[in-house]
């Protein structure tokens, strides 16, 4: 029976929860000039914007070599500022069955906000790593975009 593992990361923002979730929900095409060393191409397949269903090609290199992934937006959730992504083909899928990513941002006390990345995935063997990688990333690209947001 498959088995579906869970890693998480989590970062310190000085932006509020609301600025920075609404930048990453309407900004994600703005990545590939932000991060070039990161994001090579990215589009919205069929065109048009973010939302709820919008599948999205995306073309990285996380230090391994450019690779590439589709990528469905499952949840777009502005009441629980979450994003939940879905990997439908691409490299990743040559390594894990099966490969979830939901991005979570909450308040913190100091008006600043926190992030949570949360990777579900299924193993294609048990030789295979856990994508801690990605985990890094996320937490990279969260920590840019919150230093661009405070010299916005």
């Amino acid at each position: 029976m498959a088995q579906i593992a869970k890693i998480e990361s989590q970062a310190e923002l000085k932006s509020s929860a609301a600025k920075f979730y609404g930048f990453f929900k309407s900004n994600m095409s703005s990545f590939v000039q932000m991060f070039p060393q990161i994001f090579k191409n990215f589009e919205v397949v069929g065109g048009g914007e973010i939302r709820t269903g919008s599948v999205t090609k995306w073309t990285y290199d996380l230090g391994e070599g450019v690779i590439a992934a589709k990528i469905k937006i499952q949840a777009l959730d502005d009441g629980d500022t979450s994003i939940t992504f879905v990997i439908l083909e691409g490299d990743v899928l040559k390594v894990y069955k099966s490969f979830m990513a939901k991005m979570q941002v909450t308040k913190a006390g100091n008006g600043g906000s926190i992030v949570k990345w949360t990777l579900e995935f299924e193993k294609a063997n048990s030789n295979t790593p856990d994508p801690k990688i990605y985990a890094e990333y996320a937490i990279k690209v969260s920590k840019g975009i919150d230093a661009y947001l405070g010299r916005a």
